[in-house]
């Protein structure tokens, strides 16, 4: 299962949607509609202005050339010293999941999806790491997208952007990856969010992702989309806090959440998400609440998740 792209664009500040407060926090749908916030674009948010403070005065790198990391050796021993893949069953007490996903269907097959997915930085230290992801996959075959705040990977506790590649027991990050081809001349594998979300702010940060595939076979196209938060603790350590820290009351201002989810189908065509199951591992731990439809049209689909982990009582 070859990866040809992750494509990504910067999106303005924008609020998800709104729910009044006393909204049953559920691991199920949530059968409460939220009413839709105001939107506005942020100036500093553009793609420009975001690219020019990481790269050039014009923003982004010269026509025809994409930003590529150094790799260094310090980034190898961080690999090295990463937990192994996650169990495609989710049959494992390390790994935590609070998602949603596509349903099941046999006839399915897709080549890619998107969402577009708030920004925070939970707090994680040692071996833990938090994290807000797409993931596609088939079988043990897995690709993913999205933020996270890993110590280990990264070395400090910045929230980045990353790439994950799975095959069986085989997996790598980034541009650590032989599999991965940077299209973006403006947005880096590795790059730091610097500007995040924060409970009670007016607008929250989001940042659009989208994998775009190439597969060797008819076979190859993958089965399973998945949206959503995950959190990693090694044996003996707690769990860290997953998206703003907090369960989610469906409040895009003060929750953590994923909306616009869509996938590409066999023919590439952009296909509305709008039927999804919730996954979730501890709902002592964390919440999720779904909202395939917060307003009029399509690509309404927002969910919302997170949680403090066994880090501290909300």
């Amino acid at each position: 299962m070859a990866a040809s792209a992750a494509d990504l664009t910067l999106l303005q500040s924008r609020n998800c949607g709104s729910q009044s407060a006393g909204a049953v926090m559920t691991g199920e749908s949530a059968s409460m509609k939220p009413t839709l916030g105001r939107s506005k674009q942020n100036s500093n948010a553009s793609t420009t202005n975001w690219s020019s403070m990481i790269w050039s005065k014009d923003g982004g790198c010269p026509f025809g050339t994409v930003p590529i990391k150094k790799i260094t050796k310090e980034d190898l021993v961080r690999q090295m010293n990463m937990p192994p893949p996650e169990d495609v069953t989710y049959d494992t007490e390390l790994t935590t999941l609070a998602i949603v996903r596509i349903l099941k269907n046999p006839n399915d097959k897709f080549v890619g999806a998107g969402m577009t997915p708030s920004i925070w930085k939970p707090y994680a230290e040692g071996q833990q790491h938090s994290a807000c992801r797409l993931i596609i996959k088939k079988g043990s075959d897995i690709l993913q997208v999205g933020w996270r705040v890993d110590p280990t990977l990264y070395g400090d506790n910045k929230t980045r952007f990353f790439v994950h590649f799975q095959a069986g027991n085989t997996h790598c990050f980034n541009m650590l990856c032989p599999g991965f081809v940077q299209v973006s001349n403006e947005m880096p594998a590795d790059m730091t969010f610097d500007t995040i979300s924060h409970r009670g702010d007016k607008y929250s940060w989001e940042f659009a992702m989208n994998i775009h595939r190439i597969f060797t076979s008819l076979a190859s196209f993958a089965d399973n989309v998945e949206w959503g938060g995950v959190a990693y603790n090694p044996p003996g350590v707690r769990e860290p806090p997953m998206g703003s820290s907090y369960f989610p009351f469906g409040y895009s201002n003060y929750d953590a959440y994923c909306r616009r989810l869509y996938v590409l189908n066999d023919e590439g065509t952009t296909i509305n998400v709008d039927k999804t199951n919730i996954y979730l591992d501890d709902y002592r731990l964390y919440r999720v609440l779904d909202f395939p439809h917060i307003g009029p049209g399509e690509f309404k689909h927002c969910v919302f998740y997170g949680g403090p982990g066994e880090s501290f009582q909300v």
